[in-house]
């Protein structure tokens, strides 16, 4: 996938991950970042009230010191 700032987003499966990873180093591709992320199969927008609820809800769970990751099939609308 390519963004509109020119970076490119390589999606793949668990196990190719570190094949993925390497092919790329390989063509001279260096990596802002790379991670396993979860992906949702299945999105849900919410916008208004609901938004709002939705990112007041993920805002405390991220605060909480045992929470290392939150994941959400929500697509938030300003």
């Amino acid at each position: 996938i390519t963004n509109d700032d020119g970076s490119i987003e390589v999606i793949t499966g668990p196990y190719a991950f570190a094949t993925a990873k390497e092919a790329l180093a390989k063509a001279g591709f260096k990596p802002e970042f790379a991670e396993l992320t979860m992906k949702p199969s299945t999105e849900v927008e919410l916008a208004g009230e609901d938004a709002a609820r939705m990112q007041k809800l993920i805002d405390a769970l991220e605060s909480l010191d045992d929470v290392q990751d939150v994941h959400t099939n929500a697509v938030l609308q300003d």
